[in-house]
């Protein structure tokens, strides 16, 4: 039986022979707080009468279906979220009265309940197969229609969808409640994945933007409790400079009626790219002070939204194949006009050194795949959404626009935006024009980067002269076995040499040479001749997508000069070379905790930074060999502690010293400092303890157990929000007692009812511990529980679980024998439950290699 899932070759069938003109849907949101009322009347055509097919639905129960005036037995047709439609003809009417169920996951129609003044909250998140949790739906992207909603909800609500947000009428009294309903005019042809219906008594502020097309409303929405933090000027200032860009880069009109950004709790992503109503998550709405890094982030997040109008709405890929070619353009696009068109102009810096680094993790797990994926069916598509598809992809096509030329890449665009508004593409629709506006074959390009996976690396191979020159010099580039391919790069190779300045010794670029790169062995006669650096550098100004190695002297020149480098950008490339020679067993883990934390005084790229702190946490707690452990945790945390308060007063390097400090300590003698910050019994200069950083100091305290129950129900007491409840619930698991980790797993591994969120918060807590001896007990019970955990929960839910709960921070032989175990015992469990249990397995199995490499010295 199929269940949830679709495959590729169905939906091709499907599309084969359908035509969808139109959807209309009307809701009745006032049922009651579990289930709501749903009713589709799509109207379609069938190319071949008397055909067969089905139309997806996920529903607690059909109470209707009527095909074209027939009414069938939904006991008969309706099972594995699939209604049967036999002998089609060639015009179709069908209708579909369901009672649809509201989640907690993030799924679908989401509901929350604010505990702050327990109003009721609804948004939709259908990418990729959810819009059937709201109504009946030919769940694909390529069967586009129009869609027409009526929503009835509370009259004290705002409803929000695709089309304009027309005025209410009032539909009566139900349950003591003043209802109205609102009924949308038509949508354009789209996709059902990006429709959206946004429901709830949000606050509001309006705007507009001046376009090619005429003014365009726009808006931006938060829950009432969170308005008082809404910066929603810098959101609409962002987004005005996104769609002048777009409208520029793309010669094409904004598309829809109106742009409203919807920030949504619970949200399981970073956003969605609902047409003409954007969904964001609710961390980008700062209720306290947070890193410039992610002031950036969001940033790019609103960018990368508005450029999927373009690329993914307006034109939309025919089936998930191209997930990575949506998600990466987005990426492109959105970091091409943050360096253009925005105050972050170092926006490609900030992606080397972040998103990069996110794809040469994820490309060296067992589960990587080649960008344009192969995706059979649903369920790859779910687990898909992760470095190479974003992160990966984005870096192939920059070097694509390089290897085109700007200009007729954008040419190119423009007219794929042409030909193909309002319908549906593949991978080749692109390269075609892409071919044409350059005179470029790309077919080998696109074999090469698109269709194979894994991540080159490359080292320097040369041979320097008596008087100091070189006499020789080649790039060499290699594969892993389980990826040979060897591709194309063009690369910049620096040259630095040692100079004296009033503040100590820096390092000055004094060469440059770009270069085409193949295969193994690739000479470079531009460098031959010149006199040997202090330090080369491949790769620098970052245009490759490829493992860089440092020559010894390099190496040598780089760790005794941790702040040699004046720019971010090269600096981040050596530090990202060693944390790759580091992660590859070539380096101790303690050298590279010892080179970074030179590095860290007097940074000042946010992004850089926590970077940086994420990378050396892993060192110290991943990667050391086990019997330096424990001294090497204490140097880290001493040292952040003490760089935090040497930090200049109010920076974002104080705030984000401070962070890591409390998140990294086991020192029992911080609990002191920890709580006098947190009384206001002592103070750093400059630093606010707000909210948020209250809690980072109180799960600080429970990790250390210094903090108990009553502690952390009293600082509830002071934040009785939902983001209260989620850090009260990491701090309950994160205390280092067998009795809270056992709770922690009771509720969120046993139980099966609470939100995404919080699954989070208190998977967080569990795996922190000061006594790692405490998470023993749970190989075994980690590795029982994954069949039925994942069965039983949904996908979002699911990925929590088994992800969060997985007891990385042993790090040892019998974790990873017992993850081989299950994984040669299970081949045929489901796909994304072997992928996430495997990429679980691969973290500690790097971990293997370089503690063995640390324990060498």
């Amino acid at each position: 039986m199929p269940g949830k899932n679709l495959t590729r070759d169905e939906a091709a069938s499907r599309a084969a022979i359908l035509r969808v003109d139109s959807y209309d849907v009307r809701l009745d949101l006032t049922t009651g707080p579990e289930t709501f009322h749903t009713v589709t009347t799509v109207t379609f055509s069938c190319t071949d009468p008397d055909a067969d097919t089905f139309i997806d639905l996920i529903a607690d129960s059909v109470e209707r279906v009527t095909l074209n005036g027939v009414d069938l037995d939904p006991a008969e047709v309706f099972a594995d979220s699939r209604i049967a439609l036999a002998g089609l003809a060639a015009d179709n009417v069908l209708t579909v009265d369901a009672t649809g169920r509201y989640t907690n996951t993030g799924e679908g129609l989401h509901r929350f309940v604010d505990p702050v003044d327990n109003e009721v909250y609804l948004y939709t998140q259908f990418e990729v197969p959810d819009s059937r949790r709201m109504y009946a739906v030919f769940e694909q992207p390529d069967l586009k229609a129009s869609f027409r909603f009526t929503v009835t909800a509370p009259a004290h609500w705002k409803v929000i969808s695709n089309s304009p947000t027309p005025a209410p009428e009032a539909a009566g009294v139900a349950d003591g409640v003043e209802r109205a309903t609102w009924s949308f005019e038509p949508t354009k042809r789209i996709s059902s994945y990006i429709t959206a219906l946004i429901a709830g008594p949000y606050d509001e502020v309006r705007d507009e933007v001046q376009t090619r097309g005429g003014v365009v409303p726009l808006g931006v929405f938060c829950r009432k409790s969170l308005t008082q933090y809404l910066d929603a000027d810098n959101i609409f200032d962002c987004t005005k400079k996104g769609f002048a860009f777009f409208e520029d880069e793309f010669d094409q009109p904004y598309p829809f009626e109106k742009y409203d950004q919807v920030f949504t709790p619970e949200y399981n992503m970073g956003a969605m790219e609902n047409a003409g109503a954007v969904t964001f998550v609710e961390v980008y709405i700062f209720r306290s002070k947070v890193s410039e890094a992610k002031v950036e982030r969001r940033a790019l997040t609103i960018l990368h939204e508005l450029a999927h109008m373009w690329f993914g709405n307006l034109v939309t890929m025919k089936w998930w194949d191209d997930l990575w070619l949506n998600e990466s353009f987005a990426e492109w696009a959105s970091t091409t006009c943050q360096a253009e068109a925005t105050e972050w102009t170092s926006a490609w810096t900030t992606f080397g050194t972040s998103e990069k680094a996110w794809a040469y993790t994820q490309d060296q797990l067992s589960s990587t795949h080649p960008i344009a994926a192969d995706m059979r069916h649903l369920e790859d598509v779910e687990v898909n959404f992760d470095g190479i598809t974003y992160a990966k992809g984005a870096s192939v096509l920059k070097q694509l626009v390089a290897y085109v030329g700007r200009e007729p890449f954008v040419s190119a665009l423009r007219e794929y935006f042409r030909k193909h508004a309002w319908g549906n593409t593949t991978l080749s629709d692109l390269l075609g024009e892409l071919e044409k506006a350059s005179g470029r074959e790309l077919t080998e390009w696109s074999k090469l980067w698109l269709e194979t996976a894994g991540v080159n690396t490359l080292r320097p191979v040369f041979e320097v002269g008596a008087d100091g020159r070189y006499s020789t010099f080649a790039i060499a580039q290699s594969a892993t076995e389980e990826h040979p391919t060897l591709r194309p790069h063009r690369i910049g190779i620096g040259r630095y040499a040692v100079r004296r300045s009033e503040g100590g010794d820096v390092l000055e670029r004094i060469g440059y040479d770009e270069v085409d790169i193949a295969g193994e062995s690739t000479e470079i006669s531009e460098l031959v001749g010149q006199e040997q650096p202090d330090l080369l550098l491949l790769n620098d100004d970052d245009l490759a997508y490829g493992k860089i190695r440092l020559d010894e002297r390099s190496l040598a020149t780089a760790l005794s000069l941790p702040r040699g480098f004046r720019d971010s950008l090269p600096r981040s490339l050596v530090l990202g070379a060693t944390w790759d020679m580091t992660r590859d067993g070539e380096m101790p883990a303690r050298n590279f905790v010892r080179f970074v934390l030179e590095s860290l005084p007097g940074e000042t790229d946010s992004t850089l930074l926590r970077v940086l702190l994420g990378q050396v946490s892993t060192a110290a707690r991943l990667y050391t060999a086990p019997e330096h452990r424990a001294e090497t945790g204490a140097l880290l945390s001493s040292s952040l502690r003490a760089l935090a308060e040497s930090a200049e007063a109010g920076s974002d390097a104080q705030f984000q010293l401070v962070e890591a400090w409390a998140a990294s300590t086991a020192d029992i003698g911080d609990e002191e400092r920890l709580r006098a910050l947190l009384t206001g019994d002592a103070s750093l200069p400059g630093l606010t303890v707000d909210t948020e950083l209250r809690w980072t100091f109180t799960k600080a305290l429970a990790a250390l157990g210094v903090a108990d129950a009553v502690e952390i129900e009293t600082e509830l007491d002071r934040d009785p929000t939902s983001t209260g409840k989620e850090r009260a619930a990491e701090a309950l698991a994160a205390r280092p007692t067998a009795e809270a980790k056992a709770d922690a797993w009771a509720k969120a591994v046993e139980r099966n009812d609470l939100s995404n969120q919080m699954v989070e918060a208190v998977s967080a807590g569990f795996r922190r511990s000061v006594d790692v001896s405490l998470l023993e007990p749970y190989v075994e019970r980690y590795h029982d529980m994954l069949v039925d955990a994942w069965a039983e929960r949904s996908v979002a839910i699911g990925e929590r679980v088994v992800g969060g709960f997985y007891p990385f921070a042993l790090a040892s032989q019998e974790l990873k024998d017992a993850s081989d175990a299950w994984l040669a015992a299970h081949p045929d469990a489901a796909p994304g439950l072997v992928r996430t249990v495997a990429e679980n397995r691969d973290t500690i199995a790097r971990a293997l290699v370089a503690q063995e490499r640390d324990r060498r010295g």
